[in-house]
């Protein structure tokens, strides 16, 4: 009789301690995904992917010949006297470099840590890790017309958030990290891009000449 009444007991305590196992497991797995604050923020501001082709200026090919290390070749830009070398050549030695979401070397980089980059090496300035906080190192924000040289460019995803960031050169052309050619030089004058442009912004310690 004794028997017949522990062993139910015991099977109860046994199930009972599955079923408390389970729980734990399937709160584990739950809090892993929806508590990764950096995952779920990084989705919502991420990149969309933008089919284009990269803007080719006359007199230049897109593409670097070797021994030639004259800035702004290899994008294809031709500069003149007011333009900045020294941004011209930080950008050769990433242009090319394929889009990479979080990535931040010459295997895949994206957008912000492109820009993040080239601020540093060309005007010793370190700015904020993600697209939408990039805004808050600007100390001037400006419009389309106002546009120069080194200006911030941002732009906004299907949703409205601040998704992506490049970097106003000259003529309505700009350098970024697409997700489509990696490291390239579109135009604001592309359908998407014009339609997605939020605003520029302007770093003191970025002069120009223009």
């Amino acid at each position: 009789m004794k028997y017949k009444k522990i062993f139910p007991l015991l099977a109860s305590v046994a199930l009972l301690s599955m079923t408390m196992v389970s729980c734990d497991a399937l709160k584990r797995f739950f809090n892993t995904d929806l508590e990764d604050e950096d995952y779920i923020v990084g989705q919502l501001y991420a990149d969309e992917f933008v089919q284009e082709q990269p803007v080719r200026p006359s007199g230049g090919n897109n593409r670097r010949p070797s021994g030639n290390n004259t800035p702004g070749h290899t994008t294809g830009i031709e500069l003149n006297d007011k333009d900045n070398p020294k941004l011209y050549s930080a950008i050769d030695s990433w242009y090319g470099t394929p889009y990479l979401y979080g990535g931040c070397t010459t295997s895949g980089i994206d957008c912000s840590c492109f820009v993040g980059k080239i601020f540093k090496s060309v005007y010793g300035v370190s700015l904020n890790r993600t697209a939408n906080d990039i805004q808050k190192n600007m100390d001037k924000f400006i419009n389309r017309n106002s546009l120069k040289e080194g200006d911030v460019l941002f732009f906004t995803n299907s949703n409205g958030k601040v998704s992506h960031v490049a970097i106003y050169l000259k003529d309505d052309m700009f350098v970024h990290s697409s997700t489509s050619n990696g490291v390239s030089i579109s135009s604001l004058n592309n359908s998407y891009w014009k339609k997605h442009f939020y605003k520029g912004g302007r770093h003191k310690s970025v002069t120009t000449k223009y």
